[in-house]
């Protein structure tokens, strides 16, 4: 069944063109990544398909009887609104069933007449038919993993993140048909990401996604459109199989090109011999050579050169940071932590949001001082520091002339110099973008700016707080490669998980309540450490009750008292009795079974569809253990909802 359709869809501003010929469509169920380079219009495309933004050309079909749950990059909102009242504003059956039986409850408590009552029993029954009192299930669920419990703060009230993640749950809770998502993990830390994921995986709902987080991609589309140019290409796989398949289809283009350069050669030749052409023949071959002449003139884009940049010498004493601790408002969030940095070394930092990454790296910066605990820095190093809050210029101010404040060349560590020019363009600037002004670029070419101005002082020791927010995938490939041959210290924080698994020896996690442990490893192998430690904790009687535990226990009640109350003591379901804290280290414990199940599982389906790559002997030894995964999943899944149904978590 189709839901979406794009045939030949084109848009132009100015003289800027985004995009022109593009065609995809989307079944029910099928979930889609589109991919496309910054400033190339991928946020631009999902307006046009919700009719915010007209096209220039080409048509947009959306099925007529499906509900479409739109999220934006810069969602609207109403500063006075109650955060329940925009999460239940969304206009489906299910909500106004909600709204009227909360109406109804509300008033029988005061008073109680036969028609009162009549309604009621018809709400409630038009609620059972529906399987309506799930969604004051997923409703907690949403807020309590989005960590959104203060259900009567008004939306002015809350930060930029925090309303990004608002908007996040409800298009979520919209019971949409067909979800449009753009950069949804903006703001979210990465145990949140991965809930999404399984959100997302176990929702039979059409999904197009635009999203920088590779990750996320891979573990959640099945098919990824790419807009290349003035093309669209279609890739029947996840984010692995399409960096597989674009690598092959520029293979070929370049082979097709140099065939048609070197055909190109002996025309040429041909063509200053020949006197102007006169017979049927001639003719035709000079068409051709007009024809191959401007198929040579689109050189198809090669892969990026490698490039190093040149830092500042460093010597043997980089940073000491000697039991140091940091708090704000009698909350701990670093405690007699210390480190001595090592030269060469890259280190990721993860923990949830509010658990003081940003505050460590103020710390090291110097931007704050520590309550206790000292940091000596070395008398050679050079810090460049990357900040969330991105960089400021005028507006009035061009591309070219804001880098140049910073160098007018840049040398590489062999000793070779680039113009400011040149090396804008390597981070994909182009040069009409160069003398752009800075008032009119985007969101992520702000953000690439200020990851130049960063990169071109030549630090020796770089400290990036979120560097990978609203780059695409193809800058942050780029960025993968530089890095990789940065013979300086690098400290980063980022979300993205295949950035850091990629990059970082080790990571410095923040566990909350001042912890840092110092892991070393990739974050894929602190995450299986991180499983096998919580099957092992589940398995012990008598353990401490973690922080996370807690703060979960006291959210699900805030939400729980805002939400639908009423429903478990007046439709006659008998309350859930609470949880044991041996339940929920099972249910915790089962949730990252299920999770690291279906991981291998998607994994083995991937081998799957390329089975020309592997022995028969191979490909039957996989279906097995799919086999085999699939029977543990329905059994764990079972027990994780006799949980559920029992207890009240």
């Amino acid at each position: 069944m189709n839901y979406l359709s794009l045939e030949d869809v084109a848009k132009t501003y100015g003289e800027k063109t985004l995009f022109r010929h593009v065609t995809f469509g989307l079944e029910k169920g099928q979930k889609t990544g589109l991919i496309a380079r910054n400033g190339r219009g991928k946020s631009t495309l999902m307006q046009i398909i919700v009719g915010k933004v007209l096209p220039d050309s080409g048509t947009v079909t959306l099925r007529k009887d499906i509900r479409v749950g739109y999220l934006s990059q810069n969602p609207e909102i109403d500063a006075g609104q109650t955060l329940i009242d925009y999460l239940l504003a969304n206009e489906n059956e299910t909500t106004r069933l909600l709204h009227r039986y909360e109406e109804l409850v509300d008033t029988m408590a005061r008073q109680n007449t036969p028609a009162l009552q009549k309604e009621w029993e018809e709400t409630v029954s038009e609620m059972d038919r529906l399987q309506a009192w799930n969604y004051e299930d997923r409703v907690k669920e949403v807020l309590f993993r989005l960590q959104l419990p203060h259900l009567q703060q008004t939306m002015g009230t809350l930060s930029g993140g925090q309303q990004k993640k608002a908007a996040l749950a409800k298009v979520l809770l919209a019971d949409a048909d067909l979800l449009l998502l753009d950069e949804p993990t903006n703001h979210l830390d990465i145990a949140m990401i991965e809930w999404l994921e399984e959100f997302l995986n176990r929702q039979n709902t059409s999904l197009l996604l635009i999203t920088h987080d590779r990750a996320f991609l891979d573990a959640v589309c099945h098919d990824i459109v790419e807009i290349d140019g003035e093309q669209t290409y279609f890739y029947r796989g996840n984010y692995a199989y399409f960096l597989e398949k674009k690598a092959e289809r520029e293979s070929i283009a370049l082979a097709e090109w140099e065939k048609a350069k070197n055909l190109y050669r002996r025309e040429l030749e041909w063509m200053r011999r020949m006197p102007s052409a006169r017979g049927t023949k001639a003719r035709a071959r000079k068409d051709a050579f007009e024809d191959l002449k401007e198929k040579v003139a689109l050189r198809p884009k090669q892969e990026e050169i490698t490039l190093s940049l040149q830092s500042e010498r460093l010597g043997n004493k980089i940073m000491e940071v000697n039991h140091v601790s940091m708090g704000f408002d009698g909350h701990t969030l670093i405690k007699d932590f210390s480190y001595t940095f090592k030269r060469g070394e890259k280190i990721g930092i993860v923990g949830p949001n509010g658990s003081g990454k940003s505050t460590f790296l103020n710390l090291l910066t110097g931007k704050l001082k520590p309550d206790a605990g000292h940091i000596v820095v070395g008398q050679t190093l050079q810090i460049g520091y990357y900040e969330q809050s991105g960089l400021w210029a005028p507006g009035d101010k061009r591309v070219i002339d804001i880098i140049k404040e910073t160098a007018e060349v840049v040398k590489t560590d062999k000793g070779q110099e680039m113009s400011a020019s040149q090396f804008l363009q390597y981070f994909q600037f182009d040069p009409t973008t160069q003398y752009n002004y800075f008032s009119l670029l985007r969101g992520g070419e702000r953000r690439r700016l200020y990851l130049l101005k960063t990169l071109m002082a030549h630090p020796n020791f770089l400290i990036l707080d979120e560097p990978t927010n609203d780059l695409d995938v193809f800058t942050l490939m780029l960025l993968e490669n530089f890095l990789q041959n940065y013979e300086g210290c690098v400290l980063m924080v980022s979300h993205d998980r295949h950035f850091m698994d990629h990059l970082v020896d080790h990571l410095f996690v923040f566990e909350g309540e001042g912890r840092i442990k110092d892991f070393y490893g990739t974050y894929s192998e602190y995450k299986k450490w991180r499983a096998a430690s919580d099957r092992q904790a589940a398995a012990e009687a008598g353990t401490e009750k973690t922080t996370a535990s807690k703060g979960g226990a006291k959210v699900a009640s805030n939400v729980e008292a805002n939400v639908g109350a009423h429903v478990n003591t007046t439709n006659g379901v008998q309350p859930k009795k609470k949880h044991s804290y041996k339940q929920l280290k099972e249910k915790e414990a089962l949730e990252n079974e299920m999770q690291t199940l279906e991981t291998r599982k998607r994994e083995l389906e991937t081998v799957l569809c390329t089975p020309e790559r592997y022995k028969p002997e191979e490909i039957t030894a996989f279906s097995e253990e799919i086999g085999r995964i699939q029977t543990a999943l329905d059994a764990a899944e079972m027990r994780w909802l006799e949980l559920s149904e029992t207890c009240d978590f």
